[in-house]
């Protein structure tokens, strides 16, 4: 889904979207959704929206729980999507709702690699 968004973002709409910026969108949905599938009763929903020179990526669950990110450790095996995600969103939040929560994540559509996490407003 998020290949054929940022397709069509691309070639009908002829907004810059960078081979980074696919890989890192399409990266991104799968440890999201995938997440949700795993930790959470019942259906999810995923949203894409085009933000400016971004790409916003939602994903709802019916799961309370929020989700805890660990501490970086080269040597444990998994457990490392979310800080993955963390590393390469611009900004990342947790929105409880009823019934649930909702994962948000804002990707640039080009490369800007400069810059850590904490200057792109990860929270």
């Amino acid at each position: 889904m998020a290949h054929g968004f940022l397709t069509t973002v691309r070639t009908d709409h002829g907004i810059p979207v960078s081979a980074r910026a696919m890989d890192v969108a399409q990266l991104v949905v799968s440890e999201l959704v995938t997440n949700a599938r795993k930790y959470a009763p019942g259906p999810c929903l995923l949203r894409l929206e085009l933000r400016e020179d971004a790409v916003q990526i939602s994903v709802w669950d019916r799961s309370d729980v929020q989700p805890s990110v660990l501490a970086a450790n080269p040597e444990r095996v998994g457990q490392h999507g979310l800080e993955i995600v963390m590393a390469v969103s611009q900004s990342f939040r947790v929105r409880e709702e009823r019934g649930g929560k909702q994962i948000t994540v804002t990707l640039a559509l080009t490369d800007d690699l400069e810059g850590d996490a904490a200057d792109r407003g990860v929270v």
